[in-house]
């Protein structure tokens, strides 16, 4: 049997992160699509896996522990893969922070600005505009926090890095343009030159799959 298996859906960002990590660590995994249109999230069985209804989840079934939340899962492969996890506990605490921070309005700018845009949810302009709003003015942020660093946290890439890519993978969905954010866009450059990338549309798969 294979370790890990991965449960979640393609067009899922926080998915995405996990898939990613998978990926640039080399760890197989098999990969259970979850049909969060049809409710597969809300079914009985899930909720067993996950209380929230959400995606990702991961089953670890040599340790019989099964996580969901996305930093959470990559904080767990990063132990038990002895990648991306920082060079002591004091980077890997600044990788939780940056994974915090990633959580507020990087994330409800772009993810839901995309939602938008792609025909997953409606807002009222308002909403729509603020939404818009966050994503530009977070992302003006990380730009001027990456100036002068090749990474966010340490002399190398961690699970802050994959995190918060995983987040601003997305802007061009979202329709958001980064052409005023050269350090960010440097840095993004970065993460897609490490081994083992893959982007938001090769990550995941569109069907369940066997490693």
């Amino acid at each position: 049997m294979t370790r890990y298996t991965l449960h979640g859906i393609f067009a899922s960002g926080p998915t995405y992160k996990v898939g990613l990590m998978l990926h640039m660590t080399s760890t197989p995994f098999d990969y259970v699509h979850v049909d969060l249109r049809s409710g597969a999230h809300k079914a009985d069985a899930f909720l067993a896996k996950n209380r929230y209804g959400q995606v990702p989840v991961l089953d670890d079934h040599e340790k019989d522990i099964c996580l969901c939340q996305s930093s959470v899962i990559l904080d767990y492969l990063a132990d038990e893969t002895g990648r991306f996890g920082g060079k002591d506990r004091a980077e890997r605490l600044r990788a939780r922070e940056w994974q915090l921070w990633g959580a507020g309005q990087l994330t409800t700018g772009i993810y839901r600005t995309r939602a938008l845009k792609l025909g997953f949810f409606q807002f009222p302009e308002q909403v729509a505009e603020a939404n818009f709003n966050a994503a530009n003015g977070a992302l003006k942020e990380l730009n001027g926090l990456l100036d002068g660093r090749d990474w966010l946290v340490g002399a190398g890439p961690t699970i802050a890095d994959l995190d918060i890519y995983g987040i601003a993978a997305y802007a061009h969905q979202a329709e958001v343009d980064l052409a005023n954010y050269a350090h960010l866009r440097r840095w993004m450059a970065k993460v897609e030159a490490l081994p083992g990338f893959k982007n938001v549309d090769t990550a995941l798969p569109k069907e369940s799959v066997k490693a």
